[in-house]
C-alpha cells in the first residue's frame, strides 16, 4: 500500500512540476513581449501590455495554486505513511511543533 501511495505521490508531483514548467516557459515569453512593447513606446503596444500583464498575473496565480495543491498532496501522503509501520501497526511517534 505504501509503495502504491508513493507512486501516486510521484505521479502527482511529476504532473504538477510539468505544468509549472510549462507556465513558467509561457511567462518568459510574455515577459519578453512585455519588455519589447515597453521599449517600443508605441501606444498600441503599450495598450497590449495591459492584457499581457493580466495574463502573466493569472499564470503566477496558477503556479501558486499548483504548488499549494502539491504541498497538500505531499502532506497527506506523509500523514498516511506515518500512521503505521510496514506491518500496518500504528507507530507511537510524537509530532513535534515546527
Amino acid at each position: 500500500m505504501e509503495g502504491e501511495m508513493d507512486g501516486k505521490v510521484f505521479q502527482t508531483c511529476q504532473k504538477s512540476f510539468v505544468q509549472v514548467q510549462n507556465i513558467l516557459d509561457q511567462n518568459r515569453l510574455l515577459i519578453n513581449e512585455i519588455n519589447q512593447n515597453h521599449e517600443s513606446k508605441i501606444p498600441d503596444n503599450l495598450n497590449r501590455n495591459v492584457g499581457l500583464i493580466r495574463e502573466l498575473n493569472n499564470n503566477i496565480r496558477r503556479v501558486v495554486d499548483l504548488y499549494a495543491h502539491l504541498s497538500g498532496s505531499f502532506n497527506k501522503s506523509n500523514d498516511v505513511s506515518s500512521e503505521g509501520d510496514s506491518s500496518g501497526r500504528p507507530t507511537h511517534k510524537r509530532n513535534r511543533p515546527l
